[in-house]
């Protein structure tokens, strides 16, 4: 499938570096187009208290209508009705966004982010989701990916009613129901953090920076803070950068590891 790499929300953290929010933007055979996560949307822009939230503050959004997936969405030559489904790595706002600018598409996510997020949150998880991101009434579908297996990631579940190649795989710890998800582009290969060929696995927020992989970069302490203050299972973060730090030392051929803030990776999946 063809695959369109979207910065969904430029962001410049207070204290520290420039983020982007990385989506894709599918185009399958069967089903139309697809989102994996939505960014920032119109809607935030004019209400931010009440979607974005006092993360606002700390995050300094750019908020601008330009980057909504909406808007990118309409400049490839599609309608947003065009968007059938939106993948979500979780819940957080800058990642939910853009829901609300395509109210018909199907929402996929899992059933422990959906716990979280919506149907019986802890008090940190009420004070972290804006409920106003989902009072649209969206179809939200929720998956329990326990029972298959991804390049040794156990709790996996392949969505084959959004399209053959996407692959929801469970990876906790930022949120309570946070997910990676898996693309397989069908064209070649990859090289770990490279061209974004063969299969493409969107990590969310299971990591903010290359040097978390690679150990070479280092990691800016505003971009550490920030990892450590929202994560809701923090020793589960630092299992998952293990994780997913041995996969990248792997080097497998036809994969490509992104994260959803990093301006570099963001711009070198572009350039392809």
């Amino acid at each position: 499938m063809k695959v369109h790499h979207l910065n969904c929300g430029t962001m410049r953290l207070r204290g520290g570096p420039k983020l982007v929010c990385h989506v894709l933007l599918l185009e399958t055979d069967a089903q139309g187009l697809v989102l994996v996560d939505s960014g920032f949307g119109l809607m935030d822009i004019a209400t931010q208290g009440r979607r974005v939230g006092p993360a606002r503050h700390y995050l300094k959004p750019a908020l601008d209508p330009e980057e909504t997936a909406a808007r990118q969405v309409e400049r490839l030559g599609f309608q947003r009705d065009d968007v059938r489904h939106i993948v979500l790595t979780h819940f957080d706002a800058d990642h939910i966004g853009g829901l609300a600018d395509f109210p018909h598409a199907t929402v996929h996510v899992t059933a422990a982010e959906a716990q979280g997020a919506i149907h019986a949150p802890s008090w940190r998880e009420r004070l972290r989701f804006r409920p106003a991101q989902w009072a649209h009434g969206p179809s939200v579908v929720e998956h329990s990916p326990d029972g298959e297996a991804w390049r040794g990631f156990a709790a996996a579940k392949e969505l084959d009613s959004v399209a053959p190649g996407i692959v929801l795989v469970a990876l906790p710890g930022h949120t309570r129901g946070h997910a990676c998800v898996a693309v397989d582009t069908g064209t070649g290969t990859g090289t770990g953090t490279g061209t974004g060929t063969g299969w493409i696995l969107h990590a969310g927020d299971a990591f903010y920076h290359p040097g978390t992989l690679d150990g070479r970069a280092p990691v800016p302490a505003a971009l550490r803070t920030m990892e450590a203050a929202v994560a809701y299972d923090l020793k589960q973060v630092r299992a998952n950068h293990a994780r997913l730090g041995e996969l990248y030392r792997r080097a497998e051929p036809d994969l490509t590891i992104i994260c959803a803030h990093d301006p570099a990776l963001y711009e070198r999946m572009r350039a392809g």
